[in-house]
């Protein structure tokens, strides 16, 4: 007998027998509760089997038989009387335990816990809750029938890809019936973060209203999203609506995870720990910058992907620029953690890199991840993977330190049919549908594809997913066009001078700019100019507003 938690008070199982009560009781169960019929099949106990042998071994046990496929309002108010009333921990069981699963999932949702929150806990246990995701998200009870939204295209996200794609949408078919779901208020310019934290940009100039933004004819939904029915072409949000659609784009960004590392939302904002990868932190980022004149700067970087992979070097590099000329660089160790075995991805970046590695006479750490951290101590864990593969714990103190948290899909997105195995969209890479639901193209940083994760990233797919998506819609003429992995960091390796990465999948060089402009595997002066002059109005005026400069699709060949 195997039994998957859900929840502290309470497991589920398969079919149980009268022998395995007392190993069921030796494992800390205090109940039980049969959710199934008896007389299902031949090789079931009847309950008052199970009833004698639970009494037996010193547990209660509880009958609230259940048909299969026919769970009734009166079956799950049932089941949470009975879970509340029970001596706990429980563990209720049918035939493979999906039942029981089932009842649990729609007593959460009466007690008011999150849709995704149920739909990935039972995922993790092996339950695919999907097929009765309406009725969790309707509280657990049997939906009733309602007059649900509809718009032709609904696009889920108000970040960059999501707006990007409205605009591009309605660039092209003004007439478009499309919403947009999002429930924040405030849009953000997160590439401008890291120029928040090397005191080039002030934070204001990074963030617009979302309704100053969503392009003209869009309609807003201001809620967020809980779950997927795809097979109905159905959207559930967070308060209980639903919405249909002829065509869904989902493009939510990611998640940061905070509490990935242990004591890190704690100490936050304080105690020297900071991190550009939040509006309200890179301006302590500064401040640290600005206050520190001697001792130890730590910069870390999680597995990947994260969103913008040279991030968390850029701040190193401002950080490490500013004091080399106030003169304090000399007094302060300067150090790189990174889960990595190199410094960057693509290795024709990597030499000029490494000239201001040596410039700063910063420490690279490779294969390492925070895993703890200590504010008030000042002090940072780190594990350690050897090159043969013995795993070790490194303990190291610090004067600042810049984290970057794990970064993954946001949970109504890993808990749904959408998700690949890793919990990213399941897309196809080039055309950006999805690779199960052809009613259904996804963009940003949550696609599962192997792109770069970057503002950039999102200006170029937005015009692919418009395009292919108004085709197979019948509204434009023409071929399928491709994304070809494009994506690009702009490494600040100085006050004054940018590394400009561009790559597209397979690690390519892709530069918009020819070489005498621009060499992407130098830093330049103008390369700093495009990146504190240019792309701030580019991306509010241009990219959020369906004008295509240098992101016009093009017909290509399908590329893995």
């Amino acid at each position: 007998m195997e039994s998957k938690r859900l929840t502290p008070d309470l497991s589920v199982a398969g079919q149980i027998f009268p022998a395995d009560l007392v190993h069921i009781a030796q494992a800390g169960f205090r109940a039980v509760i049969c959710n199934r019929l008896d007389g299902e099949g031949v090789d079931q106990p009847n309950f008052a089997e199970i009833e004698a042998a639970a009494h037996a071994a010193g547990l209660e046990a509880h009958d609230l038989p259940v048909v299969s496929g026919e769970v009734s309002d009166e079956n799950a108010a049932a089941f949470g009387v009975a879970r509340a009333a029970l001596p706990k921990p429980l563990l209720a069981y049918c035939r493979t335990g999906m039942r029981s699963a089932t009842l649990w999932s729609f007593d959460e949702a009466a007690r008011g816990r999150p849709l995704p929150e149920i739909l990935s806990t039972a995922k993790a246990a092996g339950y695919d809750l999907s097929g009765v995701v309406g009725r969790i998200a309707a509280g657990g009870r049997i939906r009733k029938a309602s007059a649900d939204l509809f718009h032709s295209v609904v696009v889920i996200g108000g970040g960059a890809g999501g707006i990007a794609v409205a605009a591009s949408l309605k660039a092209r078919k003004p007439d478009l019936d499309i919403a947009l779901i999002e429930p924040a208020d405030v849009h953000y310019y997160q590439p401008g973060w890291t120029m928040v934290g090397g005191g080039i940009f002030s934070p204001a100039v990074t963030a617009r209203t979302m309704a100053s933004l969503i392009p003209t004819g869009v309609c807003w939904i201001k809620d967020a999203v809980a779950a997927f029915e795809p097979d109905r072409n159905t959207v559930i949000l967070e308060g209980h609506q639903t919405v249909r659609y002829d065509r869904l784009v989902v493009a939510p960004g990611l998640t940061l995870d905070w509490a990935g590392v242990a004591g890190l939302t704690e100490t936050l904002g304080r105690n020297g720990v900071t991190s550009n990868y939040r509006y309200d932190l890179a301006p302590y980022t500064w401040e640290l910058v600005q206050t520190l004149r001697a001792g130890r700067a730590l910069f870390t970087q999680p597995p990947m992907p994260i969103k913008c992979a040279g991030a968390p070097q850029k701040a190193m590099y401002l950080s490490a620029d500013h004091w080399l000329r106030q003169g304090r660089l000399k007094d302060i160790d300067v150090e790189f953690y990174t889960v990595s075995p190199a410094l960057f991805g693509v290795e024709d970046y990597v030499p000029a890199l490494m000239t201001y590695v040596n410039r700063y006479d910063a420490r690279l750490n490779f294969r390492h991840t925070l895993t703890r951290i200590d504010g008030p101590a000042k002090r940072a864990w780190f594990s350690r993977q050897t090159e043969i593969g013995i795993c070790e714990t490194i303990e190291t103190d610090f004067d600042m330190i810049h984290v970057v948290p794990p970064q993954q899909a946001p949970d109504f997105i890993r808990a749904s049919p959408l998700a690949d195995a890793a919990g990213w969209i399941a897309v196809d890479p080039a055309s950006l549908r999805h690779a199960r639901f052809p009613a259904i193209y996804a963009l940003g940083d949550a696609i599962g594809a192997s792109n770069a994760k970057t503002a950039a990233a999102a200006r170029k797919q937005a015009p692919v997913v418009a395009h292919n998506l108004l085709v197979e819609m019948g509204h434009l003429r023409g071929a399928e066009v491709a994304y070809d992995g494009y994506g690009s960091c702009h490494l600040t390796v100085e006050r004054g001078k940018i590394l400009l990465a561009e790559f597209g999948y397979g690690g390519t060089l892709m530069p918009s700019f020819p070489a005498w402009l621009i060499d992407g595997t130098k830093p330049s002066r103008v390369a700093w100019l495009l990146k504190e002059r240019m792309l701030p109005p580019l991306y509010w005026k241009a990219m959020l507003k369906g004008r295509e400069w240098m992101a016009k699709p093009q017909r290509a060949e399908r590329t893995a």
